[in-house]
């Protein structure tokens, strides 16, 4: 185990070396696993300034995970000029990048932390960004089928989270094949409700 040297940081800069020390250990090890007192020492800090930034594990984690979602919404770009599969790609791809290498945290805050408020709302805060973005590539009649697509993304976004979780922990199938079919499974509810076809010609998988 490395030991970082103590130096003079600000308090962002403090802040955020710790960040990044919390996601190291979140990602290398399940949530019961990961001390208070290793993240201090591979800081190079005193627990007792550790914890004038972070009160306890949980903040700890609610933070790395916060900035996990900052930075999944940044490189979820949708891009109007590409078909929406490979838009729909690009952003599973994103995050199935994220959930295969941060697997602990994932599943920590799916399953361990399912009954915490704050890890809760940073997941709801983002499925409801992504809902957003969708929205507004989506060729729409009018606001009458806008509410109707936005519940329909809202219950596929949570079909998305919960099929990944499982996978996560117990892969049944490809990687591939877990993307093709959370885009099979929108597109199959979305295409009732949109006045053209968002894939015509798509066979089942994304290039």
């Amino acid at each position: 185990m490395t030991t970082a040297p103590r130096r003079r940081l600000t308090p962002d800069q403090r802040r955020a070396q710790l960040l990044s020390v919390g996601a190291e250990l979140f990602a290398a090890h399940p949530y019961e696993e990961v001390l208070m007192e290793e993240v201090a020492e591979r800081a190079g800090v005193s627990r007792a300034l550790l914890y004038r930034h972070f009160p306890g594990k949980r903040e700890l984690f609610a933070a790395v995970y916060q900035q996990a979602a900052d930075r999944l919404l940044a490189a979820t770009r949708l891009d109007p000029a590409e078909t929406l599969v490979q838009q729909l790609a690009q952003g599973l791809d994103a995050h199935l990048d994220y959930f295969v290498a941060n697997r602990h945290a994932v599943l920590a805050a799916n399953r361990v932390l399912a009954g915490d408020p704050v890890v809760q709302t940073i997941m709801a805060e983002e499925l409801d960004a992504l809902r957003t973005r969708l929205l507004a590539v989506l060729p729409l009649a009018g606001e009458d089928a806008r509410a109707t697509v936005s519940t329909v993304l809202k219950s596929w976004l949570v079909f998305v989270q919960v099929l990944c979780v499982d996978w996560l922990a117990e892969p049944t199938c490809s990687r591939s094949e877990l993307r093709d079919v959370c885009i099979g499974a929108v597109l199959g509810a979305l295409r009732p409700l949109l006045v053209v076809d968002p894939a015509p010609g798509w066979d089942g998988r994304a290039v």
